[in-house]
């Protein structure tokens, strides 16, 4: 019998509490990771597309998300409910970053080449990238109405960023803890208010389902927080190609998850967006996935949203 990859335990447990799977047994345990080991391999091949240019593609998954020069690595939210505050810190570090491209050297170029079988469209490449923190948000945020490890909403945090004269930077607040007492406690909230980076004046939510002004606000803005339908088997098993899932929901109450989307493309013939999650980089194509556009497909363009820097 073959050992389990090193990573099985760590995302077997993560998709548990983040499902609340529970098993009666230690072995029914054991038996439903094996399980779920098994389906992940077989998802990793499953999703690839038929007949695709496997050497193009895995050059395209090694040089994209270098070339989205105004987005972090991706991290791992773990067992927290905490989605919103990578999504919004996401947008935020991307507005920062670009927010000084007037300093971009001349003949410096503004887009992305093309990378492999795609065309795809990316923020100008300048700037700083400082890594933001989402814990500040957990931490802080329950004001507004957000809820720590139990779910949030990226507008709320814009709010309490506007309110608070911007966001701590992860090197000032401290690392992502990626758990949290189901309620607020006092002290927990200890930013430096001396240290808060990115003032804003507001927020703008994108017309919902204007796929055409979600692509404009990539171009202009940059990276953009975004809301999906992440419920579907498939979704948790992606792993290369264009991910179209025909019984994904595409309105307001049905998305229960928030990612960022960074740039488009196409493959293939097939439109996509280019998204970043926050699963770790054991998830999908080293953290990213590629969403098809067409019927605005698990609803990447029903709840859009991006903030104005002060």
């Amino acid at each position: 019998v073959g050992r389990e990859p090193p990573w099985a335990h760590r995302v077997f447990h993560h998709y548990r509490e983040r499902l609340g799977w529970r098993y009666g047994s230690a072995r029914e345990l054991e038996h439903r990771k094996r399980v779920f080991v098994h389906n992940m391999r077989w998802g990793r091949v499953g999703t690839r597309p038929r007949g695709a240019a496997e050497g193009r593609w895995e050059q395209l998954s090694a040089l994209a998300p270098r070339q989205v020069r105004a987005v972090t690595p991706v991290k791992d939210q773990a067992v927290c409910g905490s989605c919103w505050s990578f999504a919004t810190t996401g947008a935020m570090e991307g507005a920062l970053f670009l927010k000084v491209r007037a300093g971009r050297p001349r003949g410096a170029s503004r887009w992305g080449p093309r990378l492999g079988p795609c065309s795809v469209s990316l923020s100008p490449q300048t700037g700083v990238l400082t890594p933001l923190s989402q814990q500040v948000l957990i931490d802080c945020s329950w004001g507004f109405g957000n809820y720590a490890c139990d779910g949030g909403e990226e507008w709320r945090a814009y709010e309490w960023i506007k309110k608070h004269g911007g966001i701590a930077s992860t090197e000032s607040y401290g690392s992502y803890k990626g758990q949290l007492p189901p309620l607020p406690q006092n002290g927990l909230c200890h930013y430096n208010q001396s240290e808060m980076l990115g003032r804003i004046t507001g927020y703008v939510n994108i017309t919902s389902g204007n796929i055409t002004a979600v692509k404009t606000a990539l171009y202009k803005h940059g990276p953009v927080a975004v809301s999906i339908d992440a419920s579907h088997k498939s979704f948790s098993f992606y792993s290369n190609g264009v991910y179209y899932e025909p019984k994904c929901a595409n309105t307001t109450g049905a998305l229960d998850h928030a990612v960022l989307a960074v740039g488009y493309g196409v493959l293939q013939g097939e439109t996509y967006w280019l998204v970043k999650n926050s699963w770790s980089t054991y998830w999908g194509n080293d953290g990213y996935i590629l969403m098809a556009m067409r019927d605005n497909n698990c609803g990447v363009a029903t709840e859009a949203t991006y903030p104005i820097l002060a």
